[in-house]
C-alpha cells in the first residue's frame, strides 16, 4: 500500500500524466480531418499490474475508464474494497483474450462496462448466454487482427461482419459499439498512415454499409501509448493507454493471473 509521502507523489505524477496525455488526445483531434467521424475519443487507462492505490489516484483526477488484460486481475480488482467504495463510477474494460470457460469469471466484475475481444460467432453466444442475469446488455466490440499476425488475436477483417451480425440479431444481451485491432508494433509515419488503422476504417465502412449505421455511433478502438496520437488523428474514438500514465510495468506469475496466454499486450 502507497502511504505518506510516496502516496502523495504517485498522486502527483498520475495526475500530471493523465493530463498530459488529454491534451495530447485533445491536439490530435484538432488535426483530423473533418470529412472523417468527430467521435470525442475516450481514454482508457491500461491499469495491468498497477495497484488499486494507482487506479484509485487515478480515478480521483478524473479517469473512470479503465482497461485490464487478465481476468483472474481484473477479478481481483473489481473486487477491491476499496476500489469499489472510492470510485463507484468505474468503468471496466476486458481487452485481453477471453476463453469461453472463463467468461463466467470475467463477469463476477462489479462494474464491468465493455468487452473489447469479442472475435468469434462462438465467443459471442457463450457470453450473451452467460449475461442473461443483466440488468443491461454488455457492451462489446469486436476485435479484428488487421495486421494478420498469427500472434496477434482477433477475427480475419472478411469474417467481421459476420459476427457483428450474429451479435445484433441473436444475442440480445450484448450491445455492439464498435471494432478494435491492436495493429503491428511500431509503424514507420514516414511511409505514411498505419495500415492497421485504415484496414480497421475500412471494415468499419463496410459494416455501416451492410447494416445501414451511422459512422458516428460506431466506436473504433485503436491506438496505445506509442501511436494513440495518431491514431485518433485518422479517427480512433477510444485509445487505450497504460504506461504513459502509470509507468512501466514488472510482469510477475500473479499478475498473468489464469489467462498468461493472452497475445493483447496493451502498452
Amino acid at each position: 500500500m502507497l502511504t505518506g509521502k510516496i502516496a502523495r507523489m504517485a498522486e502527483i505524477e498520475v495526475g500530471h500524466a493523465l493530463k498530459n496525455v488529454i491534451q495530447k488526445m485533445e491536439q490530435a483531434l484538432q488535426k483530423r480531418p473533418k470529412t472523417l467521424p468527430q467521435i470525442p475519443p475516450r481514454l482508457v487507462a491500461v491499469s495491468k499490474t498497477k495497484s488499486a492505490e494507482m487506479i484509485i489516484t487515478a480515478y480521483q483526477s478524473g479517469q473512470h475508464h479503465f482497461g485490464e488484460n487478465y481476468i483472474q486481475e481484473l477479478e481481483h480488482k473489481g473486487n477491491d474494497s476499496n476500489i469499489l467504495e472510492q470510485c463507484k463510477e468505474i468503468k471496466w474494460h476486458f481487452i485481453g483474450n477471453l476463453q469461453r470457460n472463463k467468461i463466467n469469471k470475467l463477469l463476477n466484475t462489479p462494474n464491468l462496462f465493455m468487452v473489447e475481444t469479442v472475435d468469434s460467432l462462438k465467443l459471442a453466444t457463450a457470453l450473451n448466454k452467460a449475461c442473461q442475469k443483466r440488468e443491461t446488455p454488455l457492451s462489446v466490440m469486436v476485435q479484428i487482427n488487421t495486421s494478420a499476425e498469427e500472434a496477434k488475436n482477433g477475427c480475419p477483417p472478411d469474417q467481421a461482419n459476420e459476427i457483428v451480425r450474429n451479435i445484433r440479431e441473436h444475442c440480445p444481451n450484448l450491445k455492439f459499439e464498435g471494432l478494435m485491432t491492436i495493429g503491428s508494433f511500431n509503424h514507420d509515419l514516414s511511409k505514411g498512415p498505419n495500415p492497421d488503422f485504415q484496414k480497421l476504417i475500412e471494415c468499419r465502412k463496410n459494416i455501416c454499409e451492410e447494416f445501414q449505421l451511422n459512422p458516428e455511433n460506431l466506436h473504433l478502438s485503436m491506438g496505445m501509448s506509442n501511436d494513440f496520437e495518431h491514431a485518433i488523428e485518422v479517427g480512433s474514438s477510444s485509445v487505450r493507454v497504460g504506461s504513459l500514465i502509470f509507468g512501466a510495468r514488472q510482469y510477475t506469475d500473479k499478475a498473468k493471473g489464469d489467462n498468461p496466454e493472452t497475445n493483447n499486450d496493451i502498452k
